[in-house]
């Protein structure tokens, strides 16, 4: 089976990963237990996940030129990854994501650095790289001009087009509607169905659209009728990086034509064993430990 053509277009960023049991309050100190860098941002979290899947997956964004830049270029080549459009930005900082881990969850600070940069104007210089994509999953922690770019180029082409809102901003219907596949979670579909400017017709038209990540409970689809797919049950080590797991592997398994369910599902068990490894990309699986995982799961 020819491999899936899938384009990311998001955030580079370098995690900075703190563990420890206690989270302290302002203006508190504690002692942590480790501290890790590890390659991070929504959009290379996701382009590994799908090129782990088995994708052909071409990352398009934007580092600094700096060590931190270089070392995350190199990481994402040896993932399999094309890096020749990941472009670098002079006198910018690479991106940042400092984040705390403490029982299993994490809280999470981004200074976006050179992901900033990721301009209408480049996105635009792209067009043909977007026009041959069989699938185009594109995040928010880069300037939203630019994903609204991204989604009006698509549109054009004709390229279907997944929007993971998050972080969560005030959108334009243009792009909601523009959009083939919505991913928030709860908090944030109910900030994406609150905008106001949209009639009920185009409101039940972006509730179609939503895979709503759920946690626990798992994914709520609609699909003629809205339905539940439930999540698998782990024992969850590090949450960092699943919902961007979740995303790349919707993105291989509906470019590779399997039904919003049977692709939810195979995201879903991707999304689960991600969780039962430190680190967003480290613990994302490859396509035969999904098999794997699923096949257990039937039994």
């Amino acid at each position: 089976m020819e491999k899936p053509n899938i384009l990311v277009i998001g955030s580079i960023n370098m995690d900075l990963v703190t563990e420890t049991n206690i989270i302290p309050n302002v203006g508190e100190t504690v002692l942590g237990d480790s501290f890790q860098t590890i390659p991070g941002g929504k959009g290379a979290n996701q382009a590994v996940a799908a090129a782990k899947l088995g994708a052909e997956v071409t990352l398009l964004g934007c580092i600094g030129d700096d060590d931190l830049g270089n070392e995350l270029k190199n990481h994402l080549k040896d993932q399999g990854i094309c890096i020749d459009y990941i472009n670098t930005i002079q006198e910018q900082s690479t991106g940042i994501a400092s984040i705390t881990l403490s029982e299993g969850d994490n809280s999470i600070i981004v200074v976006p650095g050179a992901n900033s940069m990721l301009t209408p104007q480049l996105v635009r210089s792209y067009e043909d790289l977007i026009a041959k994509s069989d699938m185009i999953l594109v995040q928010l922690e880069i300037p939203l001009k630019s994903v609204m770019e991204t989604a009006a180029l698509a549109t054009k082409h004709h390229v279907p087009m997944i929007l993971n809102p998050a972080p969560i901003q005030d959108l334009p219907k243009e792009l909601l509607l523009q959009a083939t596949y919505l991913t928030p979670n709860e908090h944030e579909q109910a900030a994406l169905l609150a905008t106001s400017d949209l009639s009920s017709e185009e409101l039940e038209q972006v509730k179609k659209k939503c895979i709503t990540t759920q946690g626990s409970k798992g994914v709520r689809i609609y699909d003629e009728v809205e339905k539940l797919i439930p999540a698998f049950n782990v024992e969850g080590v590090d949450s960092t990086g699943a919902g961007d797991t979740f995303n790349g592997a919707l993105a291989v398994f509906l470019t590779r034509g399997l039904s919003i369910i049977d692709a939810c599902q195979f995201a879903n068990a991707a999304a689960a064993l991600s969780v039962t490894k430190l680190g967003a990309q480290s613990g994302m699986p490859s396509l035969l430990e999904v098999k794997e995982f699923l096949a257990q799961h039937n039994k």
